[in-house]
């Protein structure tokens, strides 16, 4: 499957569109810390404890929604491998409470994968973090890093293959408006709930 030509188009405007809540995200004390020198292993328990809540929700209540748009959904599953990391790491997580706040007003498919676009952005991005993880924590992906280690090589074509059927599918349903406001959703609520500042319903 090829890339359109002006996949570049609605590509740049969804990065451009999205980057100030990107940003926001990645300066929070939560995601700095887990890139600092002297990360521990509380802090980054803490994060794949946060961000357990949102996979969870994406899995369960999205993934559904664009089943018919993206075709490799099972093997995009990464609750299991933050479970995995948890078991290794003894940590039990308290929280049971289901994270909604990014699911709850998804009334469309573009919205549903402009917040798939956020998650699936974050397994690139964590390859980066993994080899971090690997050098200061000597954590490795059988050994409480299955999380960032992610995908592994297939990593990047997954990526590609995500982004492919995101642009086939914008070209084809002329939304991108749908798709940039639903990434941007994401961005916000996962900022949120780093933060602790979500609203409870």
């Amino acid at each position: 499957m090829t890339v359109p030509l002006l996949s570049s188009v609605f590509t740049q405007e969804l990065r451009k569109a999205t980057a100030p809540l990107h940003g926001q995200l990645e300066a929070l004390p939560v995601s700095v810390s887990i890139l600092s020198p002297e990360v521990s292993i509380s802090e980054y328990l803490c994060y794949l404890d946060l961000m357990h809540d949102v996979i969870v929700d994406v899995e369960t209540t999205l993934f559904p929604i664009v089943s018919s748009e993206i075709h490799s959904l099972n093997e995009r599953r990464k609750t299991s491998l933050l479970e995995k990391d948890f078991e290794f790491l003894g940590f039990k997580k308290h929280n049971k409470l289901r994270l909604t706040a990014i699911s709850e007003p998804v009334n469309s498919i573009g919205f549903a994968m402009g917040v798939l676009y956020v998650i699936e952005g974050s397994s690139l991005g964590g390859r980066v973090i993994y080899k971090h993880i690997q050098k200061v924590l000597g954590l490795e992906a059988d050994s409480g890093a299955a999380y960032f280690s992610g995908y592994g090589e297939l990593t990047g074509m997954l990526w590609k293959e995500f982004m492919t059927e995101l642009v086939n599918y914008e070209l084809k349903n002329h939304n991108g408006d749908e798709i940039i406001f639903g990434a941007n959703h994401a961005f916000d609520v996962i900022s949120k709930h780093f933060q602790g500042t979500l609203e409870k319903s």
